[in-house]
């Protein structure tokens, strides 16, 4: 299998795209976190994936689990009424009964899902702990959710407890049955979950420990020891899922067609030093979002005529010595001769465009001059990527405008034209959230531009340093209200260790002043 690691901006452009597919929810929101545990926040309809790094397996059979935790967290966007949080039994018991109940509801339409299921099952019965590590009655909890979800169980439990598990799980069956025959939802699941805590012999507010896997992350599984869980696994699903073939499970060939594509993609995009920081980028949804108010025609077809010359590669250029004799420019007292010279547009550059609530004032403006950039950036045919930040339920977050290998088109115009300036303005957190994007991407320019000061100067001079020994060139540009404002900004982004600063008093000079750094890189 091949061993390579794909990158988490990559990952949530697809899960973004299958999560709003299954889920039939065009806005869903998706976040990858190394430090957060597979969740789901209905009420934003956001969705945060544990990364693969922090799985068991390897590189497929990593994306594999992720791909089937994403279908089970679309389910529960939508079909789960609520979410309880797991730290308490109660929650804890309800969550895996909803869990089964959204699983059977998506199967009716998603029968191709069953495999990548049963596979899933797998590894989740492989990370969860031997009972002998799990103390008091959280231990009767543990045995529950293993025996219901997988009918076998980790270890040796008492047989008075023992009966208590099979005949709560049975119950626990039961139910989830009956809401699927008679149409109810979570709240009715709910109703039930206490006479299952009644024949567990626990208190429904029983703390339930965070289960630490007994497989590192990273490590693989052998293909014998895989069939082997995959075996039991089959035996005991059968009566769910019909006939299971554990060898047609481990190869996941049609989910390896879809893997394939996004490895090329990324063989595409140099991947080395890919580094496993939390990334938790995110992509906008473009759901009835109209892009064109943000769209100057005459600004950008005047930049397009002005930088021409870059479209077609050539420049006149004029020498003391040259190809041909210009006698105007004689007369005038300038080099007389002239030469057409390939210009080659090689820069690789990343955009971050600030969206504190600094720019709300100027949204339309500030957004019309930055789509312009990037209709001019795609005209001149340079490669470039876009992200943005903002506060959105007052998280702090990173989007995804442009990736590098996609073109700008409608849907990347109209990520950009929803996104909302609220905030404060915290590149550090920025920067970390994009380091690994950075350290596989190798950009030769990244450029932030800005409207203030960072929220914390000395953790953005650290981050800027480390970006710079990466080799990429740190450029800020100041955006003020005024020339001496812009100027001032500018001056102080100086003294975050950025090797170059420059100012913009006016929106529209934006794609100028971008365009004429790339032309000092040629």
């Amino acid at each position: 299998m091949q061993s390579i690691q794909l990158q988490n901006d990559s990952l949530a452009e697809i899960s973004t795209f299958l999560i709003r597919r299954w889920s039939e929810k065009e806005d869903a929101v998706i976040e990858i976190s190394n430090n957060i545990e597979t969740k789901t926040r209905l009420k934003e309809r956001k969705v945060i994936l544990t990364s693969l790094e922090k799985r068991i397996g390897n590189d497929f059979q990593k994306y594999r689990q992720f791909r089937t935790s994403s279908w089970y967290e679309a389910m529960k966007i939508k079909y789960s009424e609520k979410i309880l949080s797991d730290d308490h039994a109660f929650g804890f018991i309800l969550n895996i009964m909803e869990t089964q109940r959204v699983e059977q509801l998506g199967r009716k339409i998603w029968k191709g899902m069953d495999e990548e299921i049963i596979f899933n099952y797998g590894y989740m019965l492989v990370s969860r702990p031997q009972l002998h590590t799990v103390y008091g009655k959280a231990r009767i909890v543990e045995a529950f959710y293993q025996y219901f979800m997988f009918g076998a169980i980790k270890g040796e439990i008492q047989s008075s407890h023992f009966e208590k598990i099979k005949k709560a799980s049975t119950f626990a069956k039961k139910i989830v049955n009956e809401s699927i025959e008679n149409n109810q939802k979570t709240r009715w699941i709910e109703k039930n979950v206490t006479q299952i805590i009644k024949i567990l012999e626990i208190d429904s507010l029983l703390t339930i420990p965070i289960s630490v896997a007994f497989m590192k992350a990273g490590m693989a599984l052998s293909e014998e020891e895989l069939r082997k869980v995959l075996k039991i696994i089959a035996k005991n699903k059968e009566g769910d899922f019909g006939s299971i073939d554990p060898e047609s499970i481990v190869k996941g060939e049609d989910v390896y067609d879809e893997y394939k594509v996004l490895i090329d993609e990324n063989k595409k995009n140099d991947n080395k030093g890919l580094s496993s920081e939390t990334v938790g980028i995110q992509i906008p949804s473009t759901k009835n979002i109209d892009e064109t108010a943000i769209y100057d025609i005459s600004l950008i077809n005047g930049l397009k005529m002005k930088f021409k010359e870059w479209k077609t590669g050539w420049k006149e250029q004029h020498l003391r010595s040259g190809d041909e004799f210009d006698d105007e420019n004689y007369i005038e007292g300038n080099e007389p001769f002239f030469t057409d010279i390939k210009k080659s547009i090689k820069t690789k550059i990343i955009i971050l465009l600030d969206h504190s609530s600094s720019i709300s004032s100027d949204a339309i403006e500030y957004k019309k001059a930055t789509i312009a950039l990037c209709e001019v950036l795609a005209f001149l045919k340079v490669k470039f990527a876009v992200y943005a930040f903002s506060t959105e339920n007052r998280s702090m977050v990173c989007w995804s405008i442009k990736e590098e290998n996609v073109k700008w088109n409608k849907t990347t115009a109209k990520r950009l034209a929803q996104i909302v300036a609220n905030g404060a303005t915290p590149l550090a957190e920025i920067y970390d959230k994009m380091f690994s994007t950075l350290q596989a991407k190798r950009p030769d320019i990244f450029l932030t531009l800005t409207d203030g000061e960072p929220s914390d100067s000395d953790a953005v001079r650290k981050r800027t340093k480390s970006l710079k020994g990466l080799g990429i060139t740190m450029v800020a540009l100041g955006l003020g209200p005024n020339t001496v404002r812009a100027t001032t900004i500018a001056n102080n982004l100086k003294h975050l260790g950025y090797d170059k600063t420059m100012a913009v008093s006016r929106l529209k000079d934006i794609p100028n002043k971008v365009i004429n750094l790339l032309d000092t890189q040629i």
